[in-house]
């Protein structure tokens, strides 16, 4: 299966540019520290997000994946919710203690 790339545009002043070129103005290229920054920051919302999307759809609470994983409710807050750091076992435990799923990691 193919995936295939979305074109999205954001108007600009009476002008239309490529999103690319709107993340390459306002965080600068790939590569940089200012561009990396923000797609690690993107990535980990996006994270939060799907944990989060998944957790409700196994009818959890917060409070409940926390005492499954032996996490506190907080943590699985500030992740759900992009503000923290998540270490790779956690991630893990979360995913397959937490919402009996499997995890699998694909790079790019």
């Amino acid at each position: 299966m193919q995936k295939m790339k979305k074109t999205v545009e954001k108007k600009s002043k009476d002008k239309v540019v490529s999103w690319n070129t709107h993340l390459n103005k306002k965080y600068g290229l790939r590569g940089t520290a200012s561009r990396s920054e923000f797609e690690m920051k993107a990535q980990t919302f996006i994270l939060g997000e799907l944990l989060k999307e998944e957790r409700e759809k196994a009818n959890l609470t917060q409070a409940e994946m926390a005492e499954k994983t032996g996490t506190k409710k907080s943590y699985i807050s500030r992740i759900e919710n992009g503000r923290a750091d998540i270490q790779l076992s956690t991630l893990y435990r979360l995913i397959e203690q937490g919402l009996n799923r499997k995890l699998e990691l694909t790079i790019h």
